[in-house]
């Protein structure tokens, strides 16, 4: 067992112990001030106990988790750094001829690791946890599970009488109920068949069923009828999934379900950029230690600590903005879905690479 080995174990564990404290502190911050909000807006309703509560507020915290993830692991390694800055445990490594690299290696193998795992199985729980957390909410709270900004959904499917594209004004009950619905009906050899049109139309097991639909076919007068029943291959379990936003799909879920709003006609950019951002989780980890590094390394070197270790969260959170904003850019489709969901990572380690080879010297 060399020096080199042991060292980089030692702080590999000061690295992880000092993240995982940050992310539960803060984690544990997050639940408390949610379980309030939520005592606040059920305050009132009938048969709702604090525990009740309490458990909701238990399943929608780890989605939030998610989204903290890169600050805990920015606080965490700046934290570790400073605490072994404070107690010239890096003084004497770098007097025993330990490069700045070396020691910043440990935190970027545990910030790859954390990554991982959390795409892994961190979300796939956090996503289960979330929808569970949404339907409790729309029961107490209403709402019909239409995401916001919605006016026309477009349908696409194939069934056994051939293809279908349905458009509707709007959709209620995670799109098994159309309104104002217009169906284009084509032959299985691709021939256009007729067009319906109808007030609604509801999702039954293997069927839509129009109400009070009026029925034009080529060569032909329109007729008025008061049911028509067009076959579909869609469930009412798999269009609901349609309808979930891409934050609560859990990760290894997400290309069945961007295939699938491909094949139904949906708009599956969301599923899209979701999947490319968890990958790029890791790294964007990674350039929040070597930001992390680039800062607090120089504190005790150059003085202003302070003014350094809140340069080193401002950095921080104008990367993690950015990837919002970069993300924003790619759901509008201004840029396309892997470069709005890597840049960031990619610039952020980058740069932080950059700020350390120009302040150390090995």
């Amino acid at each position: 067992m060399t020096p080199a080995s042991t060292l980089g174990r030692y702080f590999s564990l000061r690295f992880f112990t000092t993240i995982m404290s940050v992310f539960l502190a803060i984690v544990g911050m997050v639940y408390v001030f949610d379980f309030v909000e939520m005592l606040r807006r059920s305050n009132g309703m009938p048969g709702i106990t604090a525990g009740f509560i309490a458990v909701l507020s238990l399943l929608r915290t780890p989605s939030v988790a998610e989204q903290i993830l890169p600050f805990c692991v920015l606080f965490g390694t700046m934290a570790a750094f400073l605490d072994l800055s404070r107690k010239f445990e890096l003084i004497v490594a770098r007097a025993a001829g330990v490069s700045v690299w070396q020691f910043v290696v440990p935190p970027i193998g545990i910030a790859l690791l954390i990554g991982v795992l959390s795409v892994a199985l961190f979300n796939p729980l956090s996503a289960v946890m979330k929808q569970r957390a949404d339907a409790i909410e729309t029961h107490l709270f209403g709402g019909n599970g239409q995401p916001r900004g919605d006016t026309t959904l477009w349908i696409r499917q194939t069934s056994v009488d051939g293809e279908a594209i349905l458009r509707a004004a709007r959709s209620l009950n995670s799109g098994t109920l159309l309104t104002s619905v217009t169906a284009y009906v084509y032959e299985p050899n691709g021939r256009f068949e007729e067009r319906v049109h109808a007030e609604r139309a509801t999702l039954l097991p293997g069927v839509w069923e129009l109400q009070n639909a009026e029925i034009v076919a080529p060569g032909e007068e329109a007729r008025q009828v008061g049911t028509y029943l067009l076959a579909t291959d869609l469930s009412p379990d798999r269009l609901a999934e349609n309808f979930l936003t891409p934050d609560s799909v859990p990760f290894w879920s997400l290309p069945r379900l961007r295939r699938e709003s491909d094949q139904a006609g949906l708009d599956s950019t969301g599923f899209r950029l979701q999947y490319q951002t968890l990958l790029a989780r890791p790294l964007l980890l990674v350039a929040m230690v070597l930001i992390a590094a680039a800062f607090s390394l120089r504190v005790f070197r150059f003085g202003g600590i302070a003014q350094t270790i809140g340069g080193g969260i401002a950095a921080g959170f104008l990367l993690y903005l950015a990837s919002k904003m970069v993300g924003d850019f790619g759901t509008s489709g201004v840029l396309s879905i892997p470069v709005a969901a890597w840049s960031p990572a990619v610039v952020g380690t980058l740069l932080g690479a950059l700020a350390l080879l120009q302040q150390e010297d090995g």
